[in-house]
């Protein structure tokens, strides 16, 4: 019996239909629950010797461990912590790309209950400065690999509140870092007692944000629970299977994909550190992983999917690989249908927050997948789609999507934030009247399924209409001369703003005033004409957060200094 059925009380495969998840689909979390606990020493003393991780490194090294190495491993990193003043509540950065020690480390700060707070190793000495002050961050664990260390030395001098600097890996520096690996190693394999319950805080999360500074998101020991939909029915992880979600441990992301629902569906998880000062994402490697490894289920972003097409896999044998998902943006349907025709395999898709749970998805198994939409609310989210007023608007009409949290209809989702920390004015902002506001613009179709338009700021209202970047984006990408593409708004005297396209180039093409009205015309024949771009800019690269999402609000600030520019 897989794990997760302690605490839904039902096999994934008893529900039959939809009606039957929505209504029958519940959660019954212990008052002092913890997943170190109540979960991994859980499967640690039903099946010690099962397959928990398998580690592999750029460099080819492989590592595996069992649910009672993590049991071992997890107390120890606990003890690692109190030896250096680490106690219930205080903030620890984690600064550890892709490497195996995240995971015993993580679980030892759920056993002291202290804070992890993840960080991708892509930050930058001023990144770091705001993210350590901000949170009032007491220890950082980092790795060497990626210069962090450098970084962090040139920010050390603005943190008043980091206590202590930690190290593991190769080449420590000198001064006044803490080796890990020698502490680490030393460190005592007692249990720890428990001293948290579901209500306190275990994760601060920055959010990547499209502008301004990141917002710090806060969840408490619910969280994981929360996942089993994103694990054990999004992602279909199988008992005695193996799972890889594409993601750096600095993003949440990476807590949706490769630990907590995973290993409470039964499956294991495959942890592929490929990236290194001189190593980077390589399509034709991860697609020889997941056929060397036989990985079971696989969840990756629409970009690397793109990328994925353009192989030849019929050079791949892909035959373990049973459910492939993906998330972070809207999926191309072009993407989906090559990826189908060579594979056999569909992809679904899933849109979550970093404030929430997986909370639409597609994926159900008695569900056929609309084309392009995001899916159906999951269990226990009530989406609304609201105008600027936030009335209920009716089928087909664009507006935000928001979550109904009022207690009446059930309150808040499990595992969905508790707010940003230190900022109340921003969460009731966001929050407010029983809805909390994602800033996402969808509309509704009229048998409930949702359909992505973009951020509220993304929305391009060009001669009276409302044009979402997606839909021109997806159609674009549809051309081969297209690898990627970011769809804003440019002033227009006459539109208001009119629709224009960045795009990068695949090998093989180059700028010219004919691949321009080759691509706009392409779009005129795939959707409705007002929505072509009237401008298309051709570039090497897209403006991108940390995490990977393209920043169309600096292409739009850049075009309207641009235009301010011209104007004097």
């Amino acid at each position: 019996m897989p794990l997760y059925e302690k605490f839904t009380g039902r096999h994934r495969d008893d529900f039959s239909t939809l009606e039957d998840l929505e209504r029958n689909f519940k959660l019954n979390i212990p008052d002092d629950f913890n997943y170190s606990f109540d979960c991994l020493d859980t499967l640690a003393s039903d099946n010690p010797d099962g397959l928990a991780m398998i580690y592999l490194s750029y460099a080819g090294e492989e590592k595996r461990f069992t649910f009672e190495d993590m049991r071992r491993l997890s107390n120890k990193a606990a003890h690692f912590f109190l030896n250096n003043g680490i106690t219930k509540g205080d903030m620890v950065m984690l600064t550890m790309a892709r490497d195996w020690r995240f995971w015993p480390v993580l679980l030892g700060l759920h056993r002291l209950g202290a804070i992890a707070v993840p960080a991708t190793y892509l930050l930058t000495a001023k990144d770091i400065e705001y993210r350590i002050n901000a949170a009032s961050i007491k220890m950082l664990l980092t790795t060497n690999r990626f210069g962090v260390v450098t970084a962090m030395e040139e920010a050390l001098p603005n943190c008043s509140s980091l206590e202590t600097m930690a190290v593991f890996g190769d080449d420590i520096p000198s001064g006044n870092w803490v080796d890990f690996d020698k502490e680490f190693e030393a460190a005592s394999e007692s249990p720890i007692d428990r001293t948290t319950d579901k209500n306190d805080i275990m994760l601060l999360s920055f959010s990547s944000g499209t502008a301004g500074y990141p917002k710090m998101v806060l969840h408490d020991y619910t969280y994981p629970l929360g996942h089993i939909i994103t694990g054990c029915f999004w992602h279909r992880c199988i008992e005695g299977g193996l799972h890889l979600t594409i993601s750096d441990t600095g993003w949440l992301k990476s807590l949706w994909g490769k630990l907590y629902s995973q290993w409470l569906a039964g499956s294991a998880v495959f942890v592929y550190d490929y990236e290194s000062p001189t190593t980077k994402f390589s399509a034709s490697d991860i697609l020889t992983k997941l056929a060397d490894y036989k990985v079971t289920s696989f969840c990756a972003p629409p970009t690397m999917y793109r990328y994925f097409i353009k192989e030849d896999l019929s050079k791949y044998d892909l035959s373990a690989l049973q459910h492939c998902t993906t998330a972070g943006e809207a999926l191309n349907p072009q993407v989906y249908s090559v990826w189908l025709k060579q594979t056999g395999l569909r992809i679904f898709e899933g849109f979550g927050q970093t404030e929430t749970t997986l909370s639409c998805w597609t994926g159900y198994p008695w569900m056929q997948p609309r084309l392009g939409s995001m899916g159906l609310p999951s269990p226990g989210y009530r989406m609304v789609i609201v105008d600027e007023d936030g009335v209920e608007v009716a089928a087909g009409v664009t507006g935000e999507i928001c979550i109904k949290t009022d207690e009446a209809g059930g309150g808040k989702p499990f595992g969905m934030f508790r707010g940003y920390y230190r900022d109340e004015q921003l969460t009731e902002t966001i929050w407010h009247d029983d809805l909390y506001h994602t800033g996402d613009t969808a509309y509704r179709d009229e048998v409930g399924f949702l359909w992505y338009i973009g951020r509220n700021d993304d929305v391009i209202k060009s001669s009276g209409y409302r044009i979402g970047p997606f839909e021109v984006e997806s159609v674009m990408l549809e051309h081969p001369a297209v690898v990627e593409c970011a769809v804003t708004g440019i002033p227009d005297e006459e539109r208001g703003f009119a629709v224009k396209a960045t795009v990068v180039l695949s090998d093989g093409y180059v700028p010219s005033p004919e691949l321009t009205l080759e691509l706009q015309n392409h779009v005129k024949k795939q959707t409705a004409p007002y929505k072509y771009p009237r401008v298309i800019e051709y570039t090497d690269v897209l403006p991108k957060t940390i995490s990977g999402k393209i920043r169309r609000v600096e292409i739009r600030m850049r075009d309207q200094k641009l235009k301010n520019s011209q104007s004097v």
